[in-house]
């Protein structure tokens, strides 16, 4: 696995927007934080010209935002990139990245979620690539950083940064910002949880992972390299780590029922869910139940509603690189090697 170069003092921090870019005028103001915030750290910031524009759920089109992803990773003076925004439409940018040319380019830090996953799932499978699964870079407009956006930087640093789970999550209620600089609003209890009822977990890996929504949609394309990355990192085992934006949880079941015939789980050393956006749960099963119904036949431990994903505050994942997992009793830890 090739790991990008440290992020060091100095460097620019860039945006660019894969997926769907920022025009709500609440959210353009926390933009203009991001800069004001990134600077106090020591970095420097720039944004591609897509970043502050938007047409049906597209910053610009698809040869655009692949030219504009390309001119930032290209850039010797941009130490990371980190995505401007989720959406629905990264995919069809992956026909027009040059992945061959991207692979001969010193790599460096991107990190995203959500629509995100296009890339972040993809760069470690087909590149050999790290990169980050984490926030967005609205995120770091807020009025005082939070300290898992701390960490991702941390990480960035290439430090092997321990994350423990945070004592309090955000609802999970989808609602528009009206403070352009609020932080998190933290009012329900964290809380992980094990499949089979563990008092206590440990497993390591190499991670692979992202938002379920996005994965689905990869898998049986000529992007699906899936199983050979599986079968390249089987002396480390995997680690899969998976989130939920917007699923019933009959489409969870019938999902996670079509990676385990793929054997998409063999060789797996465990397996992390974050917490799920929005969740229709259909014939009254819930989203444990169906967790637990998908996965009880699989002898490795299954851990869920840990802080990954859009329920924040969520916790930046290496995507390629060494997961180590701890559980006990409600509480989690993750570690993030590189090796």
């Amino acid at each position: 696995m090739k790991y990008p170069q440290k992020l060091k003092t100095g460097d620019y921090i860039a945006t660019t927007a894969p997926s769907g870019g920022i025009t709500k005028q609440v959210d353009l103001q926390r933009l203009d934080n991001v800069k004001h915030n990134l600077e106090s750290l020591g970095y420097n910031y720039k944004e591609t010209q897509n970043v502050r524009t938007e047409t049906k759920g597209r910053s610009s089109s698809k040869k655009e935002r692949a030219k504009q992803f390309m001119e930032v990773w290209k850039d010797e003076k941009v130490g990371a990139i980190i995505s401007a925004k989720g959406g629905d439409f990264l995919s069809e940018m992956l026909d027009e990245i040059d992945w061959e040319q991207l692979k001969r380019i010193e790599p460096k830090w991107f990190q995203g979620y959500s629509d995100n996953t296009g890339l972040t799932f993809l760069l470690p499978t087909i590149t050999d690539i790290a990169c980050i699964y984490g926030p967005t870079i609205k995120d770091y407009g807020m009025r005082k950083i939070h300290k898992s956006l701390i960490d991702s930087i941390k990480i960035m640093q290439e430090n092997e940064v321990t994350q423990e789970s945070f004592e309090k999550c955000e609802t999970g209620e989808w609602k528009d910002r009206e403070d352009p600089y609020e932080e998190y609003d933290l009012q329900c209890k964290t809380e992980w949880k094990s499949l089979k009822g563990e008092n206590k977990i440990y497993f390591k890996g190499r991670a692979i992972g992202g938002c379920f929504d996005v994965i689905i949609n990869i898998i049986g394309t000529k992007y699906d390299k899936v199983k050979e990355y599986i079968e390249k990192y089987k002396k480390d085992g995997i680690v899969w780590f998976l989130e939920v934006f917007e699923m019933s949880t009959s489409q969870i079941y019938l999902h996670l029922w079509q990676l385990k015939n793929a054997g998409y789980f063999e060789n797996c050393k465990g397996i992390i869910f974050g917490r799920p956006l929005m969740v229709r749960e259909d014939y009254e099963i819930s989203y444990e139940e169906t967790i637990k119904d998908a996965l009880k036949d699989l002898e490795i431990p299954v851990i869920f509603n840990a802080d990954i994903g859009h329920v924040s505050p969520q916790m930046p994942i290496v995507s390629g690189g060494i997961l180590e997992i701890k559980y006990e009793k409600g509480k989690g830890k993750i570690k993030n090697i590189f090796k």
